[in-house]
């Protein structure tokens, strides 16, 4: 049975806030573990002697797990027990993060990838749903500070590459990843007081599909967060070659100029988070989505670094706050006993429009220009906030 929510709603007090900090900071972690491929990435393929097409699928099998197992981790939640998922869910990333630090050659490197997925599946719903289950009325804010951890992620992710590369090997950051991931599961399994269940593994598929798609403003709501998460996967993929390409910076500075897309994200999320509990959050959603499509005009147009720099701060600010309200959005529209379901299958549906992104910017900017590719997601922003805007005239 999953757990109730409390009438004291405080964010940090008790067993949901036990359970929040829990489960936030296991994010935080496995994104730190996640995110450290990026820098290690050129070391990776030199040791393993390996092509980049080669990596690039290794790392595509990592996506593709993690993307098809939203819709089932969140469902068997939703008719078994939260911790049912979450237990497994975060062992197996801890054996993928140490398959990541101790397994040699290629078939060690692919397998530690879809085993990471794996885990990341199972784990991400079922901790969303949890923190949904335990907080009604601060539902964004909580689900706000949990989506921080991907920016912090992002952030430590950076420091370790660097003193990885300096002082020991690409394999080694993910063993404190794997050891501190053991800890926290061993935590969340003591504190947790969910229940282990199995049931029948059928999957009613159906009628989740049947729920999301119910209305037309559910439809649109999947459109319009669609088109957010499109854009996401191709701003994020090439941002920094952008930085590079279009406004001539080196790899360095663009590196440093990517990473206040993430420390603003750290703050941003919360706040949006909490602002989306005491006011509309398709209102709040399409203020963030015309702030950050504003942003990329801007960036796109000017050429001074100190404007470039304000561009990307209102550029991150407007698009991070998206990501709790995507989420509570969608939770909010689930019946209780569905929440898991309909937010996995709507997080799958996300993340695959997610993996178009960057072959769009991609292509554009081969055969048109960077500015060009950048333009158009600037679009999608708008019209995903016409769309949201559409909905909250209605509601």
């Amino acid at each position: 049975m999953n757990q109730q929510p409390t009438s004291d709603e405080r964010l940090l007090a008790g067993y949901p806030g036990r359970m929040l900090v829990t489960v936030s900071l296991a994010w935080a972690v496995l994104q730190t573990g996640r995110f450290l491929l990026s820098p290690l990435l050129p070391t990776i393929i030199e040791e393993l002697q390996i092509t980049e097409a080669t990596a690039g699928i290794a790392l595509a099998l990592f996506q593709s797990v993690y993307a098809i197992t939203q819709y089932p981790g969140g469902e068997y939640s939703d008719r078994w027990t939260r911790a049912t998922l979450i237990v497994p869910g975060l062992s197996i990333l801890v054996l993928g993060f140490l398959t990541f630090g101790l397994a040699g050659g290629l078939a060690g490197f692919v397998a530690a990838a879809v085993i990471t997925g794996l885990g990341k599946g199972l784990f991400a719903i079922p901790s969303r749903a949890l923190l949904s289950d335990l907080f009604v009325e601060r539902r964004g804010r909580a689900l706000g500070l949990y989506a921080a951890g991907t920016d912090l992620g992002g952030l430590v992710s950076s420091g370790l590459a660097i003193l990885a590369l300096t002082y020991a090997t690409w394999r080694t950051p993910f063993l404190p990843v794997a050891v501190v991931l053991a800890g926290l599961t061993v935590l969340y399994a003591l504190w947790s007081r969910d229940g282990y269940a199995v049931g029948s593994p059928e999957l009613h598929v159906s009628g989740t599909l049947r729920r999301l798609f119910a209305s037309a403003e559910q439809r649109r709501t999947l459109l319009a967060f669609g088109l957010f998460y499109f854009m996401v996967g191709g701003f994020i993929n090439f941002f920094p070659t952008y930085l590079i390409e279009a406004k001539g910076f080196d790899q360095q500075l663009a590196s440093a100029t990517f990473a206040i897309v993430f420390a603003v994200g750290i703050t941003i999320k919360p706040v949006a988070g909490g602002l989306s509990d005491r006011f509309r959050r398709e209102s709040i959603a399409v203020v963030g989505m015309l702030a950050a499509a504003g942003a990329l005009a801007v960036l796109s147009a000017v050429e001074a670094r100190p404007l470039i720099y304000v561009s990307v701060v209102a550029l991150a600010a407007g698009y991070k706050t998206e990501f709790p309200l995507a989420d509570a959005i969608i939770m909010d529209n689930a019946p209780d006993a569905d929440r898991g379901a309909d937010l996995g299958a709507a997080r799958a549906l996300f993340l695959g429009a997610n993996a178009l992104g960057p072959a769009y910017v991609g292509i554009v900017a081969t055969y048109a220009s960077y500015v060009a590719a950048f333009a158009g997601l600037a679009v999608c922003l708008v019209v995903s906030a016409g769309l949201l805007y559409w909905d909250a005239r209605k509601r």
